[in-house]
């Protein structure tokens, strides 16, 4: 290959990994927005107009979805990964 193509591969790849970075973060964003139009809508209803707030959360319970969040993760990274018997495994 020559220089040229060399440095469109590249170019490619960064838009690429760019256009990734960015869809990911939206939808993060999107998800993270909706979960807590969730969670105050919930809140609200348990309250239903008093002036107390909302419930608080427990430990366990933010535990528990820290650990279903590192979760959700990993098996996002491994997408990334070429299944085993794919062309492009070299192992």
């Amino acid at each position: 290959m020559n220089g040229s193509t060399d440095r469109q591969d590249g170019q490619a790849l960064r838009e690429r990994k760019a256009r990734i970075i960015l869809t990911g973060a939206g939808i993060g964003a999107l998800l993270g927005l909706i979960s807590s139009y969730l969670y105050v809508r919930a809140a609200e209803e348990q309250v239903e107009g008093d002036a107390v707030p909302g419930p608080s959360v427990s430990t366990g319970q933010l535990l528990a979805v820290v650990v279903a969040t590192i979760g959700l993760v990993r098996q996002i990274a491994e997408l990334g990964k070429p299944k085993k018997g794919d062309k492009g495994d070299k192992k």
